[in-house]
């Protein structure tokens, strides 16, 4: 078991106050607060350590080299990656993506190729690919979920030909929480000989992730999202693949030798990372792991579920209230409408009593005109949470309904 209240001391946004109330920070779908650690390390770096990577021979250099290269094992290790060079730094999730469909589009993707994504996606996973395919002349197919936001696996498997490039699927839906079985949509994939992109943005922080055992092609995820700073973000790809990928910037420290008439490039994941890279986000995410592996991804999964059990369970006996998305399997995220009352009054009101919600269409309008909405409240759960919060929550709820539609 986790000791909660020793997590929660961890964290000192925690302790702040939300218009004079205990701050309930309900919303760690969108970006997780920060442990002590995590902002510790970052401080450290700056103030004693500070210097830059891969460019010089003096001490300091030296040492934020190292210090930058360790992040990337912890990453390795984070994800049980077979090879360090798997391991590509970007901003984030978002960022990941669009290399992957800029990279991979150059280099295998043709005009009649078609390229699959859920009907569930952020729009992170939609545009890129969109993107990718206007200018490649390819087709962007679409697999419908159900009413519960899970996969319709039949007509995915319709949908997959020898057309079929890349599949990129969520692995747990940002607006819904399903998780989606990506080990079975893997597999499939490949006996037609598609690579996948699994975007792990709302799993890796709930549960653990192996991309060996997975046999994901590719997997992205965002430092924000896992308890570490914003700025940073990974892309995990088989190493045969990044070998191929052409360049996604150029800049320096990508290169290995430059002439006018020809620039060589650097092997992976240096071939990716142009530019001089956010270092002290590097060391952040590295700490954020470590903070992680500490608690143990088992346990952390356990307690968010118990949350997501608790708290459904309570919505549920919300007069007028419904639930979008109620998958067997999900994350601990629940998206919800109430019946009369305005997604924005209600994130406003509950605001006032120190509830912190996303209120919205949660990057993910085509999952919201889905289920005939323009808009929803949705409130997600980090290790920090607790079953009194929920509590507070349901109390503050209920007032606020009474203010908002006090004829019923």
């Amino acid at each position: 078991m986790i000791s909660i209240e020793s997590v929660r001391k961890q964290f000192p946004m925690l302790s702040q106050l939300m218009h004079g109330k205990p701050l309930i920070y309900f919303d760690s779908a969108a970006t997780t607060q920060k442990p002590q650690s995590v902002i510790d390390a970052m401080s450290s770096f700056y103030e004693t350590r500070y210097g830059t990577v891969h460019r010089a021979v003096y001490e300091l250099a030296a040492r934020s080299t190292a210090e930058y290269d360790l992040a990337r094992q912890k990453v390795q290790h984070f994800l049980h990656a077979k090879h360090l060079e798997e391991i590509v730094f970007t901003k984030g999730t978002t960022e990941s993506i669009n290399l992957v469909a800029s990279s991979f589009g150059r280099a295998f993707i043709n005009a009649g190729d078609e390229v699959l994504i859920s009907e569930t996606e952020h729009h992170a996973n939609i545009v890129p690919w969109q993107m990718m395919c206007a200018e490649r002349g390819a087709i962007l197919q679409v697999i419908p979920c159900n009413e519960k936001g899970e996969i319709d696996l039949t007509a995915f498997e319709d949908l997959l030909s020898d057309k079929t490039k890349i599949v990129a699927l969520a692995h747990i839906a940002n607006s819904t929480g399903t998780i989606h079985p990506i080990k079975q949509i893997i597999q499939r994939a490949h006996v037609k000989g598609a690579k996948v992109l699994i975007d792990g943005a709302q799993s890796v922080s709930h549960q653990n992730i192996d991309v060996q055992d997975l046999d994901a092609d590719f997997f992205v995820f965002s430092g924000h999202k896992a308890y570490g700073p914003t700025g940073i973000g990974v892309l995990y790809g088989k190493k045969e693949l990044l070998d191929v990928l052409p360049p996604y910037q150029g800049g320096g420290d990508m290169v290995d030798e430059v002439r006018f008439e020809k620039t060589t490039y650097q092997k992976s994941p240096l071939k990716f990372e142009a530019g001089t890279p956010p270092i002290a986000e590097v060391i952040g995410l590295g700490a954020a792991i470590d903070f992680i592996e500490s608690l143990g991804r088992e346990k952390v999964a356990f307690h968010e579920h118990t949350l997501l059990a608790y708290a459904t369970e309570k919505l549920q006996g919300v007069e007028g209230l419904r639930i979008i998305g109620m998958a067997a399997n999900k994350g601990p995220i629940i998206s919800f409408v109430i019946q009369g009352v305005h997604p924005l009054d209600l994130g406003t009101m509950l605001s006032l009593k120190g509830v912190a919600v996303r209120t919205g269409h949660m990057c993910a309008q085509p999952t919201l005109r889905k289920y005939g909405l323009t808009s929803m409240t949705r409130i997600s759960f980090g290790v920090y949470n607790n079953i009194q919060e929920i509590d507070y929550f349901m109390q503050a709820l209920n007032e606020v309904l009474l203010l908002l539609r006090p004829s019923m």
